[in-house]
């Protein structure tokens, strides 16, 4: 079955269930350990254990705040690159022409031009987004099995096709050896872009002044692509992330202490008139753990696994269809009869 890709309190608790179950675990455990083994030392006050879970909940707002700004910011990122790349398209189709040339060509050499410099950006697009894709030591999402089943059931295209394979389709063979010999390919994408524009301009194809216009916006391209990159190689701060997991877990371990007491006393009272609820009701501090305990753990969860907005998960910038939608629209542009289709942003839930 495919449906859309959206997250629902049902979805959380199927990404958190083994946790959810380590916590059922631990409280039903604790609270047999007080019950049946008579530990009642196994408490603690609740007030420094509310202290303590407050000091938390701070520290996992600051890192879901990161979080959310780095995929906010990538994301107005990538849509001034769909606005440069129409921008460049609608520029291009219409600054190329005999106006100013020295030797004027033919209506299909212009088209020709014009073509090959779309598709060149095209190419760019495709190995900006591969280049976005190319794992970090501190992305980690995919080690946790949880998080793989939700990675194989979202539609990466670039773990399943090469940048070869991508750019063979915009670039001539000669030219794809030599960007794929550069280390940054997408860098030398836009040099030889330039180089092109910059041959015709001196055959009078692109006047002078056009000229630099394209040039300004190859510029805005590049500080495009900086910034995307600055955001792929420099990960949120690892004491931050490193801290608000482990005291996290530093808290949802405590809970059941604090909380079992707590629930005890509530029970003492209220077996003065329902003797059976009363002598029972302690263990109403098993799913009452388990809840706190999920809350702050999802909460952290997803602050972590957004802190890297390219790394090819659910919450990502979904940079593989915006450059697919770039594709799209500068083909229609071009008149091409073959437009590709826009990637699937679907879940197949038969593999959860």
């Amino acid at each position: 079955m495919l449906i859309k890709v959206r997250y629902s309190l049902k979805d959380m608790i199927l990404w958190t269930r083994w946790e959810t179950l380590l916590f059922f675990c631990f409280a039903f455990g604790i609270t047999a350990l007080i019950e049946f083994a008579g530990l009642k030392f196994l408490h603690l006050p609740w007030a420094p254990i509310a202290v303590v879970g407050t000091a938390v909940a701070f520290i996992v707002g600051f890192q879901n705040n990161a979080a959310y700004g780095r995929i906010w910011e990538a994301r107005k990122i990538w849509g001034g690159i769909v606005n440069g790349s129409r921008s460049f398209a609608m520029k291009v189709a219409d600054m190329v022409t005999n106006e100013h040339a020295k030797e004027p060509v033919d209506e299909a050499e212009l088209q020709a031009q014009i073509k090959e410099i779309i598709y060149r950006h095209i190419a760019w697009v495709d190995a900006l987004r591969h280049a976005m894709r190319q794992p970090r030591e501190w992305e980690d999402f995919d080690k946790h099995w949880t998080n793989r089943e939700w990675s194989a059931a979202t539609c990466i295209p670039e773990r399943h096709v090469s940048l070869d394979e991508d750019l063979s389709k915009r670039l001539s063979t000669e030219e794809l050896e030599g960007v794929l010999s550069m280390s940054n390919t997408p860098a030398a994408i836009l040099f030889a872009q330039s180089r092109h524009l910059r041959r015709l301009k001196e055959r009078g194809l692109i006047w002078e002044f056009s000229f630099l216009e394209l040039e300004n916006v190859l510029q805005e391209l590049f500080a495009l692509q900086g910034k995307s990159e600055r955001i792929k190689n420099f990960p949120y701060p690892r004491q931050y992330a490193t801290l608000s997991y482990q005291f996290v877990w530093i808290f949802v371990l405590l809970v059941p202490f604090a909380a079992i007491p707590e629930f005890a006393k509530i029970g003492d009272l209220l077996a003065k008139e329902s003797p059976r609820i009363g002598q029972y009701f302690v263990w109403a501090a098993v799913p009452f753990s388990v809840l706190i305990s999920w809350v702050f753990h999802t909460m952290e969860r997803i602050g972590r696994v957004g802190e890297n907005p390219f790394e090819g998960t659910a919450n990502d910038v979904p940079i593989s269809t915006i450059a697919r939608g770039i594709e799209i629209d500068l083909l229609e542009l071009l008149g091409e009869a073959e437009i590709p289709e826009q990637y699937p942003l679907l879940f197949n839930r038969v593999q959860m």
